[in-house]
């Protein structure tokens, strides 16, 4: 390739010239940084080190004597909000929205930030109007997100399905959440004594979602109060291809429908079926109950003891040990009290139901986590724990 003497010239030029414009940026920088106030760095310098109370002492000084400086105040509204001090957020972020000059997008910017506000505050309906101001807006998705909080903390679940409706897209379907308000209104229903709409919004329920177990449960509810015990057997028995893992919460209902068709063992076996099949199933106390009802209480201890040889599992063993118990000579009795008590000690996590999402633990089963409020999350068998 023949050498181009221009080359000569191009090289030092592109290198002078690169360096002159980083030389202006430098300065550019240099002179901006000039311009900030002192304070200002002193109240970044409290927030590096999670001195949060001195840092907000700082901003509120120097948003007093600059009141030029907007992303100064919007951060420390946020400060007063995280703080807890949220009247003193809520006039922060008024005195911005009321100031003429403020832009398009900050003026959205204060709306949604003293909707949050207000929502921290309790006031839902005040927030809920803030964020419906947002609708076309940057801000639009997440004011519809947090709308969803509002709505599910005020039950108010036709708002709540509207909105996961709005919501939904290929990273998210809501179809779970949907479901479950949809189960929600059953509930609510059910307790109006009205099952026909009971019975229309589970079906809604299970159109989302044909998976939604706690649909089919109350629909089996539904058909058992009304006496159409085949009815509740078929909507409680679809359990099993949903997710058989919530069979033991339809136990106790499927015994008692099959007990009124006067078809008692077919429902024992259909348990004892269960258990054979899925023996991770939480339900071995409800048959070693069904069997000593039905026949003794040593047929459902020798019923246990070959069913622990099975499938050996820790429940299973503090059953054992209790009838054991019971039925001990007096010689034995503090041997077995012994043993039983320590099993219970280190089975007492087996008795409590686990959220997947946070850890939570509870006796009770809740569809909708108390403590980070994800539906679903809690693990259908006690003792079970996120892998």
């Amino acid at each position: 390739m023949e050498f181009e003497a221009w080359w000569l010239i191009l090289f030092p030029l592109c290198f002078g010239l690169g360096w002159l414009a980083a030389r202006v940026d430098i300065r550019h920088i240099l002179s901006d940084s000039k311009l900030l106030p002192r304070q200002y760095f002193e109240g970044l310098n409290h927030l590096l080190n999670e001195r949060t109370d001195k840092a907000v002492d700082v901003f509120v000084d120097l948003a007093r004597n600059h009141s030029e400086t907007i992303e100064l105040q919007f951060a420390l509204g946020h400060l007063f909000r995280k703080k807890g001090e949220i009247e003193r957020a809520i006039r922060m972020h008024q005195k911005l929205l009321a100031r003429p000059e403020l832009k398009l997008f900050d003026k959205q910017s204060a709306t949604f930030e003293l909707a949050l506000d207000f929502m921290k505050a309790g006031l839902f309906d005040r927030a809920e109007e803030l964020f419906g101001k947002l609708d076309d807006t940057e801000f639009a998705r997440a004011a519809r997100r947090h709308l969803l909080d509002i709505y599910q903390q005020e039950k108010e679940w036709h708002k709540a399905i509207e909105t996961a409706q709005q919501l939904r897209d290929t990273s998210h379907t809501y179809q779970h959440e949907i479901a479950e308000f949809y189960c929600e209104l059953a509930t609510a229903a059910m307790t109006r004594s009205q099952p026909q709409e009971a019975r229309q919004f589970l079906q809604q329920a299970l159109a989302e979602h044909r998976k939604c177990v706690r649909a089919n449960l109350l629909l089996g509810e539904l058909a058992a109060n009304e006496g159409q015990y085949e009815a509740a057997i078929d909507a409680w028995l679809k359990i099993e291809s949903q997710d058989h893992r919530f069979l033991p919460f339809a136990a106790r209902k499927l015994l008692d429908a099959y007990d009124k068709l006067a078809k008692s063992e077919e429902g024992t076996a259909l348990l004892k079926g269960f258990l054979s099949t899925y023996p991770e199933l939480d339900m071995l106390d409800v048959v070693v109950e069904r069997i000593a009802a039905q026949e003794s209480e040593l047929a459902a201890y020798e019923w246990l003891r070959e069913e622990l040889r099975r499938n050996p599992n820790m429940t299973g063993l503090l059953k054992l040990l209790e009838a054991q118990a019971k039925a001990a000579p007096p010689e034995r009795q503090a041997e077995l009290d012994t043993m039983l008590r320590l099993t219970q000690e280190s089975t007492r996590g087996l008795s409590m139901y686990h959220c997947a999402s946070c850890g939570f633990k509870a006796r009770q089963y809740f569809w909708r986590c108390p403590a980070c409020n994800d539906w679903e999350r809690f693990l259908p068998a006690r003792g079970q724990t996120r892998s």
